[in-house]
């Protein structure tokens, strides 16, 4: 036997058998610990250990490492991730809060339903947290009910007793998600609510949800409703050291958020996914400390052989006849890129959103990450370093600008949320376009309210042509006059990362995405809520130079905007019409600009010609960018007017 160390713990290296570091998922055998290790029978990892293979490491934190988890923790102090006791006791009073509304709405329904006043009473309903507020942060939240509650009465009658509440705000149903939800703020304390009616008669306040039986004839939603809770139980009774555990993921989660890579929605990870990624890591050094977690979480994550799955235990089975992720009977299990299993029966991949891109992303990451924190451990870093801010605005010339627009708040937070659960598509579609080697979506959108006075300035909002310098003079005047009106926007913004030319080639090339987000934007207009009268989708290209003054933060960095002539509201890009919501039409009169180079510009070699139409003409051995206008003219309802132009940029 022989002891080997590699700067993360000792790894054990026997004669006959063997375990390795990279966290892989292999079968060990016959491994006897050190008997430099005392192990009581009941902490014996031969006799019992927690997850598929048996620890790393049992070794014990060195004096170094206890530095660096004390410098850890004054560093994520220092960065507001620790909520007050204050702050605490608000969040346990807004639970309390709604626990008795859910228990209100059960019996009301229950009245409705012709219940006995005794059975009304008795049939309770309870409130479980889980995900990212168990096991350290936001609220999410699961309201189990009796089976005389259904959907339609959770996303009507429910719905509507929050809204009657002054204490809620920003108030929506997202009826058709994966995990249908109703996302709120209550008392400025943003909650998502899911639903789960079980096959009982009542629900107690002491119900388990870890009782498998529970599940028998519940439909697939009300499954993927429980598993949230159900999650969260498992990751915390498969993780051997607790406390060393919410600190490492408070840490690990600050960190994806800085670096922009914490949406499941947009094909990064989600809050469960990091969860389990960080069980793994306490699983296999069950006696390390948070800074050692932390430091192994990204060496060991950096090398991960994907699409090897993450598992926290062995994929249960189970009795009932309900869907089990199996790469091995279902196809689409077996194009998950990063697979990170749920451990509560029926096992599901928490991250099947992943795409391409989004993993060259994460991967990248990892390893930045993992160099952060070699220097740590070794006393020439700090961990300051690891929460730098992303430069995702910095990081590419061009950037798909997807604007979400409507007239009303309600309307738009429902709009721009279903906006937003498609972008993805538009990613894997992205990936397909020749010479695009990567298409980076980022994780949140922009949020604006422009008031204008006429047509035209409505059109040019909408479009997102709007002067941010300038924006809070206008509005302020505009709301003065009695025919303001208010346009709601979100932003969603795609880097584009384009292949780099191959040595010697000069022939210009194209770039046609025409495709994609003609299919992106047929599939969000195929929302059965749409309104072409009052919601608006619009798909623009800008360069790095003329992203918008709101990406920025003050202070930061930007990149130099060079001075030549640009488009002011009012160009022909579109003469006023008739429309409810926007009141335009368009000519096809409108022949295709050519926007010259300056002299002092350079030829970007890696993106020498853009075409978004397939029915623009194709300027074959120019190497300018053009800036072209739609071959095909728009009729006169607003969703029509997708612009799908490359814009030169000021």
């Amino acid at each position: 036997m022989t002891e080997n160390t590699n700067g993360y713990g000792k790894i054990w290296v026997f004669s006959e058998y063997f375990i390795l570091s990279l966290g892989q998922t292999l079968e060990c055998f016959k491994v006897t610990p050190p008997r430099s290790l005392s192990l009581n029978p009941q902490q014996d990892w031969r006799i019992q250990h927690l997850g598929v293979t048996p620890p790393i490491a049992l070794s014990q934190p060195t004096p170094r490492e206890f530095e660096v988890t004390d410098s850890l923790l004054e560093e994520l102090k220092e960065q507001g991730t620790f909520e007050s006791e204050e702050e605490s006791k608000r969040r346990e009073v807004v639970l309390g809060k709604l626990d008795k509304i859910v228990k209100d709405f059960v019996k009301q329904i229950c009245r409705k339903k012709n219940l006995s006043e005794a059975d009304a009473n008795e049939a309770g309903g309870k409130i479980f947290t889980f995900g990212s507020y168990r096991l350290g942060a936001d609220i999410d939240t699961l309201c189990v009910v009796p089976r005389h509650v259904v959907r339609e009465d959770f996303f009507t009658e429910m719905h509507e007793a929050l809204r009657c509440r002054n204490e809620v705000t920003e108030l929506t149903s997202v009826t058709d998600a994966y995990v249908p939800v109703i996302k709120m703020k209550f008392q400025n304390i943003p909650i998502d609510l899911v639903f789960a009616s079980l096959g009982v008669s009542k629900v107690p306040d002491d119900l388990d949800l870890q009782d498998n039986s529970l599940l028998k004839n519940l439909d697939e939603t009300c499954i993927r409703s429980l598993n949230g809770s159900r999650v969260t139980d498992e990751i915390l009774r498969l993780v051997p050291n607790i406390p060393a555990f919410r600190t490492s993921l408070r840490c690990i989660k600050l960190w994806a958020k800085r670096r922009a890579i914490y949406s499941n929605i947009m094909g990064f990870f989600g809050g469960v996914a990091w969860a389990m990624l960080v069980a793994r890591i306490c699983q296999l050094y069950p006696n390390a400390i948070a800074g050692a977690i932390v430091s192994r979480f990204f060496r060991i994550m950096y090398q991960w052989n994907w699409p090897q799955p993450v598992l926290l235990k062995p994929i249960e089975e189970g009795p009932l006849q309900v869907r089990v992720w199996n790469p091995k009977l279902y196809p689409i299990d077996r194009s998950h890129l990063m697979p990170i299993i749920t451990p509560a029966y029926p096992s599901m991949c928490a991250t099947h959103n992943v795409t391409s891109s989004t993993k060259k992303i994460i991967e990248n990451e990892f390893k930045r990450a993992a160099e952060i924190a070699d220097k740590v451990m070794v006393g020439t870093g700090k961990w300051n370093e690891l929460f730098a801010k992303h430069d995702f605005f910095m990081r590419y010339r061009y950037y798909l600008q997807i604007i979400a627009s409507s007239d009303s708040p309600e309307r738009q937070l429902k709009w721009a949320g279903m906006v937003e659960s498609k972008i993805r598509h538009l990613i894997t579609k992205l990936e397909l376009v020749e010479n695009l080697s990567l298409a980076h979506p980022f994780v949140n959108g922009f949020e604006k309210v422009q008031y204008c006075r006429n047509d035209q300035e409505q059109s040019d909002i909408a479009y997102g042509m709007f002067d941010n310098n300038n924006s809070a003079e206008v509005n302020t005047a505009a709301q003065s006059q009695d025919n303001v009106r208010r346009i709601y926007t979100t932003t969603f913004y795609i880097g584009l990362f384009i292949e780099p030319r191959s040595t010697g080639a000069t022939a210009p090339r194209q770039l046609d995405i025409s495709w994609p987000i003609s299919e992106f934007t047929k599939m969000v207009k195929s929302w059965d809520k749409y309104d072409e009268q009052t919601m608006a989708i619009v798909v623009n290209n800008v360069k790095r130079n003329a992203l918008p003054a709101d990406v920025f933060e003050d202070g930061e960095p930007r990149p130099i905007r060079r001075k030549s002539p640009r488009a002011t509201p009012g160009s022909p890009r579109a003469t006023p019409g008739k429309n409810k919501f926007l009141n335009t039409t368009t000519t096809g009169t409108e022949q295709p600009n050519k926007k010259r180079r300056g002299s002092n510009d350079t030829v970007m070699s890696a993106f020498d010609q853009v075409n978004l139409n397939n029915n623009e003409p194709i300027l074959n051995g120019s190497e300018n960018l053009t800036t072209l206008s739609p071959a095909t003219p728009p009729t006169a309802s607003f969703d029509q007017h997708v612009r799908q132009t490359v814009k030169s940029g000021p």
